[in-house]
């Protein structure tokens, strides 16, 4: 997606961030370009300007290029020299000259790339030339990160894979009879619920014949949904998954349910099941009537169970740090291993289904739990604005790649207003508070964890005057969505992660 944040007319008021960055090339290409080119693909693009230096004080100094044509010639030749970059992502529109004080300055405009284009790499070393971007700048991706990237780029997933040296007697028959009667609970007339167990396992999905020695085999999908523990971290060395119940702020957690704990059998699917009751045990929703019956299951048990599944179904198993699922008092928090792949943008508005795990998403929807119309994320967010609650936040997580969903259990704040018992006579009196509300949004959204912004930053980003961004920023801190540092002068802001216990408000 084109990164169309660059405006010529505010230049000197843009400082080199995680979106962008400046390069002298009085001489020729500088060949940290190429460096900056692999970060901003890998992530979430950006803009690279030629033709200007950043001074000490973070100032830039536009100090223009000898040769343009002769630039532009050079850049071109060399982002398709595939021993060079491993893939052109850039058009002709993507790259743009501009006359600053009779100086030019070239401005290319890095798209991120697709998954399927992931990792993007130089000097034809896909483990030396991998980069990605943080606040401090380019760095070299850890093996890790790359073969993550590597293992989404198919369109078949990683999780139908069929486990020849795994048998089928390593899948727990608990489970998999559990599995059926929820099945057929949703689905009595189902032509698979009457087929026998090897049979109805390979309809799942969760079983398939090996080419290799002719006989049924579990799939990855198949392990991690019905085996036992110490079979599956077998296959997933990486493999743990954790809730965690933190009601009460003098102990360390009230309850907690573990993978490993050799307690129950650590699968996908007794693991899911053990946490929706609790979360939804301590959830306080009002019931419905409808015909004289009470309904119990509310749109927010929906989304929660969507939620769930999502993050258990997007889940790299190879990564390390874990699934955890935590349920506070104030919140609930699901973080997974692996990046989004759709990205975090495309994964907001919806529309696009693209599971980490097609086949645990298929064997999550036989029982009616999630969908696959690409529409859940969005879904979970309408619904805890029905509710009246804060709205969700999703964070995204580099080396390592892990994504972070946070709903919290409490009403929005009320938004102070300075002239707050004035009459308004208006049609819309809402429209100044749906306003900031937005802004509030996109200076989250902006806000990457662990980068540290300036006001100016987020001035230049929502085009405000620099009195309503810092009242925009003081808003947000008193509620617990950043904090900031310094002096007036020198005062930075940052992102409240879910790991941190105490946010301090600025």
């Amino acid at each position: 997606m084109r990164n169309d944040t660059f405006d010529i007319s505010n230049l000197q008021e843009y400082r080199e961030n995680n979106r962008m960055e400046v390069k002298k090339a009085r001489g020729g290409l500088p060949a940290s370009l190429w460096d900056t080119y692999s970060a901003f693909a890998n992530c979430y693009g950006g803009v690279i300007i030629l033709g200007i230096t950043e001074q000490k004080d973070g100032t830039w100094r536009t100090t223009g290029l000898e040769d343009e044509y002769r630039l532009r010639k050079e850049f071109w030749d060399t982002i398709n020299n595939r021993n060079k970059v491993s893939c052109n992502l850039l058009t002709d529109k993507d790259v743009s000259a501009y006359n600053e004080h009779g100086n030019i300055i070239l401005v290319i405009h890095v798209p991120a790339a697709s998954r399927q284009q992931r990792p993007v790499y130089i000097n034809n070393d896909i483990w030396n030339g991998t980069f990605r971007r943080n606040w401090e700048g380019d760095y070299h991706c850890s093996h890790s990160e790359i073969l993550a990237m590597l293992r989404d780029q198919p369109e078949t997933t990683s999780d139908m894979k069929v486990l020849d040296e795994v048998p089928i007697d390593a899948l727990n028959s608990e489970s998999v009879e559990g599995y059926r009667i929820r099945h057929m609970a949703y689905k009595p007339g189902h032509p698979w619920i009457k087929l026998p167990t090897e049979k109805y396992l390979e309809q799942l999905g969760a079983a398939a014949v090996s080419y290799t020695d002719k006989k049924l085999h579990p799939t990855a999908a198949g392990l991690l949904m019905f085996g036992e523990e110490h079979q599956i971290v077998r296959e997933f060395p990486e493999y743990f998954l954790d809730y965690r119940e933190m009601l009460d702020p003098t102990i360390r957690w009230t309850d907690r349910v573990q993978s490993s704990s050799g307690e129950w059998t650590g699968n996908l699917f007794d693991f899911y099941f053990r946490v929706y009751n609790k979360l939804t045990k301590e959830l306080k929703v009002p019931f419905r009537i409808e015909g004289g019956n009470r309904i119990d299951d509310t749109p927010v048990h929906k989304a929660l169970r969507e939620a769930l599944a999502n993050c258990l179904v997007n889940t790299d198993f190879y990564l390390p740090r874990s699934v955890v699922i935590r349920l506070e008092r104030d919140k609930i928090v699901m973080e997974n291993p692996g990046s989004i792949r759709t990205g975090k943008i495309q994964m907001l508005k919806g529309g696009i289904s693209d599971p980490r795990n097609k086949t645990l998403m298929k064997l999550f929807n036989l029982i009616n739990i999630g969908e696959r119309a690409g529409s859940g994320v969005p879904d979970i967010f309408s619904v805890w604005k029905e509710v009246g609650w804060e709205e969700p936040t999703v964070e995204e997580q580099y080396n390592p790649d892990r994504t972070i969903l946070i709903l919290p259990l409490t009403p929005k704040a009320p938004i102070k207003s300075a002239d707050k018992k004035t009459p308004i006579k208006s049609a819309d009196k809402k429209a100044p508070i749906k306003k900031t509300l937005i802004q509030y949004q996109e200076i989250l959204d902006y806000m990457q964890p662990g980068n540290e912004y300036k006001a100016a930053d987020i001035a230049e980003l929502l085009q405000l005057k620099d009195s309503r961004t810092k009242k925009l920023l003081r808003d947000l801190a008193g509620m617990g969505k950043i904090s900031s540092e310094g002096n007036n002068r020198n005062r930075r802001y940052r992102l409240c992660t879910s790991d941190e216990e105490n946010c301090r408000k600025g």
